[in-house]
């Protein structure tokens, strides 16, 4: 088995490599052992999964994803720590080091020719201010993600499992739909980063669902609009997208032109951008990677 690093040790390797956790990156390195357990457990991983890890950092989470998955793909944006990823999992984990592979690179950027094989499940620690956009990227990316579980700010973590009503349920949450199912699978207490965050982290875990027979350009543009202006009713804040065919759309989309997008799930999104191909010109439905 790897040996998982210590609150000290990771300190120890900071103070090695000059590297202090920058806000830039939204860095906070997870320091408790028994979390990175705990998280690989609720990864749900086999012998055959090709884990993608986002923003690996000095490797604490990567020394427990790899002791279980076929192979570890981190994708990190800061060379310094990109650099020295191998060196750190070859000392800890000599039986298990050939498994990983660093690719530096920024993971809401990245692109499916970028990784040596697709991945087949999600696994990542990431920063706040580029949790949704990253989750939401790499589910586009790659249709070969089939499982998830990311650590997030709990107030993120709540809007990508939110369901249609609540005051948290944004475009953020109907996305998340589009591609998966989604389910709150924990808490994280902040005590076991460094540094210690000012806001509270829980975990998210996903399973990809079929993709729905929709345009997704329109059914996001839709989205957008919707959220966009969710105070106002849907006569008014769809006009952005579907202009001057706002209520033929609603009406044969069969929804009241009097409801917010708050009010909306999913399947009434596609049947809103189902009308609006129905009644004439709308964008081009994208190539799948």
């Amino acid at each position: 088995m790897a040996r998982l690093l210590t609150s000290g040790d990771i300190r120890t390797l900071s103070r090695g490599l000059n590297i202090t956790p920058t806000k830039k990156w939204g860095q906070n390195f997870v320091v408790d052992a028994n979390t990175v357990r705990r998280i690989a457990a609720v990864a749900k991983l086999d012998a055959e999964d090709v884990v993608m890890e986002v923003g690996p950092g000095l490797g604490s989470l990567t020394l427990a994803l790899i002791e279980t998955a076929r192979r570890v793909i981190a994708v990190e944006i800061d060379p310094k720590l990109a650099l020295a990823l191998p060196t750190t999992v070859a000392h800890r984990a000599p039986e298990e080091h050939e498994r990983l592979t660093v690719v530096e690179t920024d993971a809401a950027r990245i692109k499916a020719a970028q990784l040596p094989e697709a991945p087949t499940a999600l696994v990542a620690n990431l920063p706040y201010n580029v949790a949704v956009p990253v989750v939401l990227h790499a589910l586009e990316t790659f249709p070969s993600l089939r499982k998830g579980l990311v650590m997030v700010q709990a107030e993120v973590g709540d809007r990508l499992t939110a369901g249609p009503g609540s005051k948290i349920y944004g475009a953020p949450s109907v996305k998340m739909a589009w591609y998966a199912k989604a389910k709150r699978a924990g808490s994280v207490s902040a005590n076991v980063f460094w540094p210690v965050p000012n806001v509270a982290s829980s975990l998210v875990a996903f399973e990809r669902i079929q993709s729905p027979d929709a345009n997704r350009v329109e059914v996001f543009g839709a989205v957008d609009a919707a959220f966009g202006q969710r105070r106002k009713m849907l006569r008014q804040s769809l006009k952005s997208w579907a202009g001057e065919r706002t209520e033929a759309v609603l009406d044969r989309a069969g929804i009241e032109p009097t409801r917010r997008g708050e009010s909306l799930d999913i399947t009434e999104f596609i049947a809103l951008a189902d009308a609006k191909e129905a009644e004439g010109e709308t964008a081009p439905r994208p190539q799948e990677a």
